[in-house]
């Protein structure tokens, strides 16, 4: 890394082109511009995430760290390319009174003719389009799970404000359940008269479940709270008998269906730069979630009623549906 003291845009344009033809490699076959906008205290993590990503992204990565306003207006930055990830790289900090205009820093040092994505992984602004620096991006990625304090506002006010091109990780997280809920349903075609998604009590990722099976389904859905890791079970009551998607670990989920046996599904929870790979393979806009966000601004954090559950308790009543369907589908067959 080439550090800049005291410097700007251009010189952090030039020391880009320098660095290529040091490695030998002109053109370095980017495909995006990911903006990061973080705080000291995130900058490092997300850099590693996103140089992760790039494997699978090459892109110019720019994270820009937006100092106090106060002192003497100053932009710092380390720039450096490959190190074991591809395109570039660049830590831009930024001090006194050019905090306020970080769109005109980073405008200069965006790949002509290509995809910018901008991503807020602590707590990001209430209008990520209206933003300076969001308004720059195709994509506006934000992580309300990660906001310091009021997880569960931070969701809301995203859905609140929505804009084509916004998401959030939380909703990247439940990828896996969503997909795993649909083949159940597959498998099983019937009306669901009810649902209940129970995980620990502030997860914005068990609100967003919650109000895409509330709009999928068009039927009532209950978040229950555990002690988690995560979203722990998810139930779909049908007339055929209750589907039901159990995870106490965090790992490894049960699903249990009517006249089947249990069946174990890996369900693992991601790590930081498998979901930050996931939303970059889409850049057009995500019309499922906007749906789903649009229902959670009317509805709230919670799609229905809230009960509590423990992780105990929520086996023994998966084990008790189980049982019953089974026995059900027994005596159907002896019928």
């Amino acid at each position: 890394m080439i550090e800049l003291v005291d410097t700007n845009a251009s010189e952090i344009s030039a020391e880009f082109i320098r660095a290529r033809r040091r490695s030998g490699s002109p053109a370095m076959g980017m495909v995006m511009t990911l903006v990061i906008v973080a705080d000291d205290r995130d900058a490092d993590k997300a850099m590693a995430a996103a140089r992760s990503a790039s494997r699978e992204h090459p892109a110019r990565i720019l994270v820009v760290v937006v100092g106090s306003r106060r002192g003497q207006s100053r932009v710092d930055a380390e720039v450096g390319i490959g190190s074991g990830a591809s395109g570039e790289r660049a830590m831009i900090r930024l001090t006194g009174e050019v905090t306020q205009h970080a769109g005109s820093v980073v405008l200069p040092l965006l790949l002509p003719d290509s995809p910018v994505v901008v991503w807020w992984p602590g707590r990001a602004p209430e209008d990520t389009a209206g933003d300076p620096l969001g308004a720059l991006g195709t994509r506006r990625i934000t992580d309300a799970a990660s906001a310091p304090t009021g997880k569960a506002r931070a969701m809301l006010t995203q859905c609140t404000t929505y804009s084509p091109g916004n998401t959030d990780l939380a909703w990247t997280r439940i990828t896996g359940w969503r997909a795993l809920l649909a083949a159940a349903l597959d498998q099983h075609p019937g009306t669901v008269t009810a649902a209940s998604v129970t995980a620990e009590r502030i997860s914005p990722s068990a609100d967003l479940l919650s109000a895409w099976l509330g709009d999928r389904l068009r039927c009532d859905v209950r978040r229950g709270t555990s002690q988690g890791p995560g979203i722990t079970a998810v139930v779909l009551t049908t007339r055929q008998g209750d589907i039901t998607v159990t995870r106490y670990d965090g790992r490894l989920a049960t699903l249990s269906s009517p006249g089947q046996p249990d069946r174990p599904v890996a369900l693992k929870r991601r790590d930081l730069d498998e979901l930050l790979s996931e939303e970059l393979r889409r850049l057009d806009p995500d019309d499922v979630y906007a749906a789903t966000v649009k229902r959670m601004a009317r509805t709230g954090t919670r799609a229905a009623g809230t009960t509590k559950t423990t992780t105990k308790s929520a086996k023994k009543t998966a084990n008790k549906t189980t049982t019953k369907t089974t026995t059900k589908s027994a005596r159907t067959r002896k019928a």
